[in-house]
């Protein structure tokens, strides 16, 4: 069998997932070859990723390069997957989850986000941290930080910030545990859909037994559930980057606990609300959990983000 073409992006935690997924493959036998390609949103750094459009800005040229046959499969953070795939494409596999948590990482010594006393300036290019900040942390300010994690983290020791916040998976995967600051709770900052997960991209094209191999090779279930549900839920609220929708799915027993919701941009109104149900049935999960919201006032707060985002 040829070499398994692995497309990603070519940032250094990037390339650890595209790396991550090749292991599992090799465990499986499976030769692989890494293929780096450049996409909108490593391109264009210094305007905020709601401009520049929210869907498939981290995933659009990997997905011209599926098509066209060039490489077999795409790695992404399961974070930057658009709400509904182009036509033609499907996620294969997701990877056994990291730790879901938002985390704050700094150089300096301490940072205190519970007092108001303490002025504090945090970096970060999420819609959805910046709402849930001014919710429940309304004294905390934030900047626009974007690049690579190690852009950020060189961005706030020159004093663009004082900490950054950013997911637990990504600070873990390259090495930075001992800048973490703070933890974040999961019931204040519910992370967005699919964080702490590697998702894996293939086109139709693709060989049906070579695409069999790969799922097998890669595929967490557990987590495989969990993203159903969380990945049906985005897609109900049509919410992409710039929208602060949040959700995470828990598995035990065999029953899925999908957690989700949303936030106003300025962070005074917040729904959340929770469902449970056999994993199964993850995709009527989410849809479910969308309905919930919606009614609880949902839809006028996703209206509302619409008309100030399309200004």
């Amino acid at each position: 069998m040829k070499p398994i073409k692995i497309g990603t992006r070519g940032s250094k935690l990037a390339l650890y997932q595209a790396y991550y997924v090749a292991n599992l493959l090799a465990k499986h036998d499976l030769d692989t070859e890494i293929v780096i390609i450049d996409t909108k949103g490593d391109q264009i750094l210094d305007v905020a990723i709601s401009k520049i459009g929210s869907k498939g800005v981290f995933t659009e040229e990997l997905e011209v390069q599926l098509e066209k046959g060039l490489i077999d499969i795409a790695v992404h953070s399961a974070k930057d997957m658009q709400s509904t795939l182009p036509a033609g494409f499907e996620l294969i596999a997701f990877t056994e989850r990291e730790q879901t948590n938002d985390v704050i990482i700094s150089h300096k010594p301490e940072i205190a986000i519970n007092d108001p006393e303490i002025q504090t300036l945090l970096g970060t290019s999420s819609t959805r941290r910046v709402a849930t900040l001014k919710h429940f942390y309304p004294h905390i300010r934030t900047t626009e930080i974007r690049g690579n994690l190690q852009t950020r983290i060189a961005k706030m020791e020159s004093g663009a910030c004082d900490a950054l916040l950013l997911a637990y998976a990504g600070v873990h995967r390259m090495g930075y545990n001992h800048l973490i600051k703070h933890v974040l709770r999961l019931d204040e900052f519910t992370p967005a859909v699919g964080q702490g997960t590697i998702a894996v991209e293939a086109f139709e094209g693709l060989d049906a037994k070579r695409r069999a191999k790969i799922t097998q090779a890669v595929h967490d279930p557990t987590t495989g559930y969990c993203l159903e549900a969380e990945r049906s839920y985005l897609k109900e609220l049509d919410g992409g980057c710039s929208i602060p929708i949040f959700a995470l799915g828990t598995y035990s027993a065999e029953q899925v606990t999908l957690t989700g919701g949303i936030v106003s941009l300025d962070g005074k109104e917040r729904i959340e609300r929770q469902v449970t149900g056999p994993s199964q049935q993850a995709e009527t999960l989410g849809k479910r959990l969308a309905e919930s919201v919606l009614t609880a006032g949902g839809k006028e707060i996703l209206s509302k983000i619409r008309q100030q985002l399309a200004k």
